[in-house]
């Protein structure tokens, strides 16, 4: 942190893993088909090359904070979660680094002791002595930012990546915001799928979009960010004030398809509550060499 700016960076997607089978029990289910198009696309598409520049590049910069938002893993082999967590140790210590899960995370369902308790330092809230899964939306605070940690990955059937966040976690949201209101802190939401109508394709969509949408703008959260969809984009949760929701494409994807070309995102906060700043540096691939892209302000909403 210098001179009263307070800097994020934001990934997405990585999909750093290779997926190493242990046997056939671990392939009879939804795996098989992620397994196929891995083998036959997206093992091309997802370049660990790439993923090191962007490591090497984001380490120059002195990023305050990281922040990952899911699909760290392809199909979701416990040996994966293994080879995600060294990787998050190249990134990053565990107080410098914060985590969600994914939906290629949560590709079918597996023992918890073996896949996100790996993560467990990355993920879980300030002073959470223990950690599992209803204990989202977890809550992180680094400087001046209250980072909220939202779940919308869960097993979902064949064909279709949707999320889900749930009534449970959607009132341990609100409580969270609620009880965050009173202090003068950046309000951060992290979440995997857009909780925009219409940003993610139907088959990939949250689920609950509206309700949870709803909750974020009820507790007057500053920004949303999210990945899932491998493309920048940038929309907001209608709302008055509006609330800015900004995704990046892919970490590690490294064919020439311009839109889709590995990026990264980083905001540099200032000012104080209730008129908070943030100016977005998007530095992304360019003939072999992470560069600055775009320079942009975003209206954070001012909630006096």
């Amino acid at each position: 942190m210098t001179a009263n700016v307070f800097s994020i960076a934001h990934l997405s997607d990585p999909h750093l893993s290779r997926p190493e089978p242990a046997g056939w029990r671990q392939l009879c289910n939804k795996r098989a088909l992620g397994l196929m198009s891995w083998r036959r696309r997206r093992r091309f598409a997802h370049q660990p090359a790439v993923l090191d520049a962007l490591l090497a590049d984001l380490q120059a910069q002195r990023p305050d904070h990281t922040v990952v938002t899911g699909d760290l893993t392809q199909i979701g082999l416990p040996g994966e979660f293994a080879q995600a967590r060294a990787w998050l140790e190249r990134l990053g210590d565990p107080q410098a680094v914060s985590v969600i899960p994914g939906n290629h995370d949560a590709y079918v369902r597996e023992n918890w002791d073996h896949t996100f308790a790996l993560w467990r330092e990355y993920l879980a809230s300030d002073g959470a002595d223990s950690w599992a899964a209803a204990d989202f939306p977890t809550l992180r605070v680094r400087g001046p930012v209250a980072i909220i940690g939202i779940n919308s990955a869960f097993a979902a059937d064949p064909l279709r990546a949707v999320g889900r966040v749930g009534p449970d976690q959607r009132a341990r949201l609100a409580a969270m915001l609620a009880d965050l209101g009173g202090q003068d802190l950046f309000r951060l939401a992290l979440v995997h799928h857009a909780p925009v109508p219409g940003v993610d394709p139907w088959r990939k969509r949250l689920l609950d979009c509206r309700e949870t949408a709803g909750v974020l703008a009820a507790g007057k959260a500053h920004l949303v960010l999210h990945g899932h969809d491998h493309r920048t984009s940038w929309s907001k949760i209608a709302a008055n004030p509006d609330i800015p929701v900004v995704s990046v494409p892919s970490a590690s994807f490294g064919l020439p398809v311009s839109e889709k070309l590995s990026r990264y995102h980083i905001y540099r906060l200032r000012g104080a509550a209730p008129q908070w700043h943030a100016e977005v540096e998007v530095r992304g691939l360019r003939d072999g060499n992470f560069v600055e892209l775009e320079r942009r302000e975003l209206e954070i909403p001012d909630y006096a």
